[in-house]
């Protein structure tokens, strides 16, 4: 199948109606589920923004990479390192600072890795964050391989007003469905804006966008550095939320996640990557809480039951959960049509 075809960028109705009764469904579940479900789907939502964020790259400009934690990891120490020992930090202004700052890593980065095609990008972005792991890993005055706490989490207050406190789930939950939400938005309008057109025609060629005299260089570069500036606010999310931040947030294991995350909802218009963060982070969870029969304890090898399910819908489904979802619709209208 052609990096074409392969995206479904233009979603059918059948898709929309689904995405729209999975965002009643979010809406509804703070109101309905505990407290210990409530931070799980928090930290699949947070999830889904960082795979928005790579499929921006995967999905939508064809540059595959394993190095795109490294800006995740990046914004959740800013946050670390911004907030004293005794007090909450504002989260109006530290919030941008975190994402500018995994901007900024992700344009100087980016500046040597886009000029690169290939296996080669792949290996160079790897490498690049594997030099900011151990980094962090090795560096005790940056937390080591411990890591770091971040003892309260980020006040909204504004000029002594508080519309609303991030210590209580229940906000955390719905800010990050509202930063969820915005990032889908943002990312939906750029696809269809003449950025978003020229960078899917670099993904289907770009030997031909070159020709034609796109400067291709500039328009990869910003990309990666929008990309990871999203990778960022995730990262801030995730810091915010759980309290804690250590170097494997950037390691090769989570970029790795974050890229079958994109394949396994559909990539190219970002709401795959949503279904796929949502899918995968409840498949890990079901995975790993799978019984014992005999002596074979099925849970700790959750890891091959992963793989073989990731195997067979890449198989079965090179366009993601959401391609399912498109071809059950067209064939259930067909057989409709056939019928009368």
């Amino acid at each position: 199948m052609s990096a074409q075809s392969a995206n479904l960028e233009v979603l059918p109705v059948s898709i929309k109606l689904v995405l729209g009764m999975g965002l009643i469904a979010l809406l509804a579940f703070p109101f309905v589920g505990t407290p210990f479900y409530t931070e799980m789907v928090t930290r699949m939502m947070i999830m889904a923004i960082f795979a928005m964020s790579l499929d921006l790259l995967q999905g939508v400009t064809g540059l595959v990479s394993l190095g795109h934690a490294a800006y995740f990891g990046l914004a959740g120490y800013a946050l670390a390192f911004l907030t004293p020992q005794g007090e909450a930090v504002n989260l109006w202004w530290t919030l941008p600072v975190a994402v500018l700052a995994s901007g900024l890593a992700a344009l100087i980065v980016g500046f040597f890795v886009v000029r690169t095609h290939g296996i080669y990008f792949i290996m160079v972005t790897m490498a690049f964050a594997q030099m900011v792991y151990y980094l962090f890993f090795d560096n005790k005055a940056l937390g080591g391989s411990d890591g770091l706490y971040i003892n309260f989490k980020p006040s909204a207050a504004i000029l002594g007003w508080v519309p609303f406190d991030l210590g209580q789930k229940r906000a955390m939950y719905f800010f990050t469905l509202a930063a969820l939400l915005g990032t889908y938005g943002f990312l939906r309008r750029l696809l269809f804006s003449p950025f978003g057109r020229t960078l899917s025609g670099i993904r289907v060629n770009e030997h031909r966008m070159r020709a034609v005299g796109y400067g291709v260089f500039g328009y990869k570069l910003a990309a990666f550095t929008v990309a990871g500036s999203l990778a960022g606010l995730s990262g801030y999310l995730w810091g915010a939320q759980t309290g804690y931040i250590n170097p494997e947030l950037m390691g090769f294991h989570m970029s790795a996640h974050a890229c079958l995350m994109v394949i396994m909802g559909g990539m190219g218009n970002f709401a795959g990557a949503i279904v796929g963060a949502f899918a995968f982070e409840y498949l890990l969870h079901a995975f790993k809480d799978l019984p014992t029969l005999g002596k074979v304890n099925l849970g700790k090898h959750w890891q091959l039951w992963m793989g073989l399910f990731i195997v067979l819908l890449v198989v079965f489904a090179p366009r993601g959960i959401l391609g399912l979802v498109e071809k059950f619709s067209q064939r259930k209208a067909a057989k409709g049509t056939s019928d009368e």
